[in-house]
């Protein structure tokens, strides 16, 4: 453990961040290389004491009150620049303790920064709006408006697949809106969190506006379920651990963005050389664990032999291997037990009857992209949230029968179609039971400004920093009576 200066130069602190200083102590946990498997730190797990601390210490200073909105502002936008600086040291951190690819961590810091400033933005412009009385006999007189108030403490439990824009998404717009924040990033991927931390505090954020809890779900996660003083949860991970936190949250508010099967759907008309890239980028980047990777892909009979054979030819320029390689383009899943559960689900699909046309083979906790058809209805790759660089193809059809079977899931998350046709875009963005329906786009594109959620079991509440921060605010009714 102790050669992790030697695997990461500027390693981030490794305690948890409490009123503005890092705490040391306590037990301790591995962060280990997702490629290598060799530790890279050992983090302090917070203990009991420390996590009731980190959330009266939050609540008090909700209680003294934020700095002003321009000054929050300020804050974010100084984060903002800040992240150029590190930059190295945050794609190093990632590339580690997540196996990001360089391409990938580049682009999670890139995307980091829009939504900082995204944040810093939106906090300065909520505003109420006005309420008109006039319709209502006997009130034209009056004069209404609603005020938008921080709800207090936030909580944000967050997941390991992104851990800076994820962790940002919730972080940046709970203090723009004037909240503290109590972060627990996943335990798989602390790291990111803390320099992030360090980042912030260099930025300017007030000590008791921000704390950093480490450790795993069963512990501190369940222990932050008890803390009565928390306003609000903000959460991003399985659809069982939402319940259990919406279950202990009883009337307090709660932002969940939850477990997801993704479909995406081609049909005979669209723009295949548009379409392919953006599927097999969207269904392997990251090594497919996206909550909304292309998992599903449904492709309209007479093009789906052409369909099949240039996925399998895009797949096979996906280097898959080391993340450290900049040719790589597809790294390790999070963990080998991840990948054995990967590889296990695409034995039994081709035990079942599917073809496996490329990939799936396990080199340590790498898969290399795998393109599937014939998976049968039962089969787990189909009918359960894969987290793995893989692509079910299904022929279809009868349209109306192919919505109603991307529709068949618990799930809600995104949906995407390529086709020119307009009255089966507008028809898919009827039927489909997503939170998001993209026409002529992968179920995976997403861009930070825009309002990202979930229905039925993938949740609800909506990230974004606009949304996000109109969600950790209380809305509160002035009314003038002359």
């Amino acid at each position: 453990m102790n050669d992790a200066s030697m695997t990461l130069a500027g390693l981030p602190p490794t305690g948890n961040l409490i009123n503005g200083t890092w705490t040391e102590g306590g037990s301790r946990f591995p962060v280990v290389d997702k490629f290598t498997g060799r530790a890279v730190a050992e983090v302090c797990a917070a203990s009991r004491e420390q996590v009731s601390q980190a959330v009266r210490i939050g609540r008090a200073a909700v209680e003294h009150g934020a700095p002003p909105p321009h000054e929050r502002g300020q804050v974010l936008h100084r984060a903002a620049a800040l992240l150029d600086v590190h930059r190295q040291r945050f794609v190093d951190v990632m590339v580690a303790e997540a196996g990001f690819t360089l391409a990938d961590a580049g682009g999670e810091v890139d995307r980091a920064r829009i939504t900082l400033a995204l944040s810093a933005e939106e906090g300065v412009r909520l505003t109420g709006e006005m309420v008109p009385f006039a319709a209502s006999p006997g009130a034209h007189g009056r004069l209404g408006f609603t005020q938008r108030f921080p709800v207090g403490v936030v909580c944000a439990i967050t997941p390991f697949n992104s851990p800076l824009n994820t962790v940002l998404h919730k972080v940046a717009p709970a203090y723009a809106a004037g909240n503290a924040v109590v972060l627990k990033p996943s335990a798989l991927t602390p790291l990111t969190s803390a320099l992030l931390g360090e980042v912030l505090l260099e930025a300017g954020m007030p000590a008791g506006f921000l704390a950093i809890l480490q450790g795993e779900g069963d512990t501190v996660g369940n222990w932050l379920l008890e803390e009565q003083d928390i306003a609000f949860y903000t959460f991003t991970g399985s659809t069982r651990v939402g319940r259990l936190i919406q279950q202990a949250a009883g009337l307090r508010r709660t932002q969940m963005e939850l477990g997801s099967i993704a479909s995406t759907i081609v049909c005979a008309d669209a723009d295949l050389d548009r379409a392919i890239p953006r599927i097999a980028n969207a269904g392997l980047r990251k090594a497919g664990q996206v909550c909304t990777s292309v998992q599903r892909l449904y492709v309209e009979r007479s093009i789906a032999d052409e369909v099949t054979a240039r996925l399998v030819e895009f797949a096979g320029t996906l280097k898959a291997g080391d993340p450290r390689d900049p040719a790589t383009r597809v790294g390790p899943l999070i963990s080998i037990a991840a990948a054995q559960r990967a590889e296990q689900w695409l034995r039994e699909a081709v035990q079942g009857g599917a073809r496996l046309h490329c990939g799936g083979e396990r080199q340590g906790s790498v898969i290399s992209p795998a393109v599937l058809t014939g998976v049968p209805e039962d089969g787990r790759v189909w009918c359960q949230e894969a987290f793995a660089p893989l692509i079910a193809i299904r022929p279809f059809d009868d349209f109306d029968a192919m919505l109603a079977s991307a529709n068949d899931t618990p799930f809600g998350l995104s949906a995407g179609i390529f086709t020119r046709d307009l009255e089966r875009a507008l028809q898919a963005a009827r039927v489909l039971r997503f939170g998001t329906v993209q026409i002529n786009e992968s179920s995976s594109a997403r861009s930070d400004v825009m309002p990202f959620g979930g229905v039925k079991d993938s949740g609800f509440g909506k990230e974004g920093p606009a949304y996000a921060i109109r969600e950790m605010t209380e809305e509160r009714l002035v009314i003038f009576n002359p």
